[in-house]
């Protein structure tokens, strides 16, 4: 075997993982197609997390802030950290291709970006992947065209340009509030009456009286059929409109990647997007693969964050120890960005 626990994935979820395994004496290897918390790279360049630093901690490692909550940029420096801290063995810009079944455990191939494949034999493997890799999309003709986004970074870059925004949730409307103070003229086109019932209680005020004094236009009850250079058309109340949009920035949520965890055999419920595995142990159906992190809420990612999400590795290896699985702690708090 090259390793006790394979982690496939290096968001915090997963190096919890691999240290719960490192601290009970088992050998661990983290894989990540990206970089390090690669997931956080993608949040917009302000985001403050809603959770306190304590609760994004990892390993007993106090996570210190000048303020109250932690940036982004605060929480890839610490995840840096901690990755040093433990000298995990992490790799890198490795994307795992496949997990299959060996006798004694099991085999993970990898590709790296240069084009180098590997094979890691394993006892165990932990699927952690997270979610932003895999928007939920349109599926409209144009959603691919280069002024398309699914991530949204900062404004500045719309500077005086007409922009439309999809979607009714909390990144559609905190990009479509910083865009407009960026200097943007953004259009927010949603296919509900409404936002949706949790946005921030201190974001949905300020962004009802910006359309109420006309500085952002809104299409309830309206859905995108095509986008185009210049132009994306939706069909709403009045039947089909065309709106100017240099910019559509698509705030639509993503989905977990089950891709491994389905090609290797284990079962997707196709209403919840969650992998049939055991709630307690987080063992899937296939002896030896492990899920942990968001991907255990399958298309609810608000059940997941770091804040529980962390604790999964220890039950994950209270299970190959033959322990007492610990019961889950209690979320306080919901996290969000």
């Amino acid at each position: 075997m090259d390793c006790d626990l394979l982690v496939v994935g290096a968001g915090p979820c997963g190096l919890a993982a691999a240290i719960s395994a490192q601290r009970a004496g088992l050998t661990a290897r983290v894989l990540d197609a990206g970089p390090v918390v690669s997931t956080i790279t993608q949040y917009p360049y302000y985001v403050s997390f809603f959770s306190t630093a304590e609760k994004l901690s990892l390993g007993g490692v106090p996570f210190v802030v000048p303020g109250e909550k932690p940036t982004r940029r605060d929480a890839l420096a610490y995840y840096r950290a901690i990755t040093r801290h433990f000298a995990l063995d992490v790799h890198q810009y490795e994307r795992v291709t496949a997990v299959e079944r060996a006798e004694g455990g099991l085999v993970v191939h990898s590709e790296t970006l240069e084009g180098v494949r590997s094979r890691t034999r394993a006892r165990a493997v932990c699927v952690a992947t997270g979610y932003f890799g895999s928007p939920n999309r349109l599926g409209v003709p144009g959603e691919t065209l280069p002024h398309v986004t699914h991530l949204y970074r900062e404004g500045h870059p719309a500077f005086d340009q007409d922009v439309v925004v999809v979607g009714g949730g909390n990144s559609a409307a905190e990009a479509t509030l910083d865009l407009w103070r960026a200097g943007a003229r953004p259009t927010l086109v949603h296919f509900g009456p409404t936002f949706d019932k949790r946005i921030k209680p201190w974001v949905l005020p300020d962004l009802q009286n910006r359309m109420t004094e006309g500085a952002i236009a809104a299409r309830w009850n309206s859905r995108v059929t095509a986008i185009e250079p210049g132009l994306v058309t939706i069909n709403g109340p009045q039947g089909d409109e065309r709106l100017v949009a240099r910019f559509v920035y698509v705030m639509t949520g993503f989905a977990p990647n089950t891709d491994l965890l389905r090609e290797a055999g284990v079962p997707i419920d196709p209403v919840t997007g969650i992998p049939a595995h055991d709630p307690d142990t987080l063992e899937t159906t296939v002896p030896g693969l492990f899920i942990a992190g968001v991907v255990v809420a399958g298309f609810d990612a608000n059940k997941v964050f770091i804040e529980n999400g962390r604790f999964h590795g220890d039950r994950i290896v209270a299970r190959l120890l033959g322990r007492p699985v610990p019961a889950p702690p209690r979320l306080s708090a919901e996290l969000d960005t």
